[in-house]
């Protein structure tokens, strides 16, 4: 896979400082896809927001006591 890093930093023109902002460039514009269009495309298949609770116990596997201020 470093080959394909050292293919895309020759392939930029100028010097290093260029280089590397426009490496950071395409690293903000690479997640910026990923956080506006395909996160949100893939969010309705994704199993994260299917949460089930069964019963009457909590996290830690108790039953809660009732209120009695009644």
């Amino acid at each position: 896979m470093s080959h394909v890093y050292g293919l895309i930093w020759r392939l930029i023109p100028g010097p290093w400082v260029v280089k590397l902002v426009v490496c950071l460039a395409l690293i903000a514009g690479a997640a910026a896809l990923l956080w506006y269009v395909v996160f949100p495309w893939a969010d309705p298949y994704l199993p994260f927001n299917d949460v089930t609770v069964e019963g009457d116990e909590s996290v830690y596997g108790m039953t809660p006591e009732p209120d009695t201020d009644g």
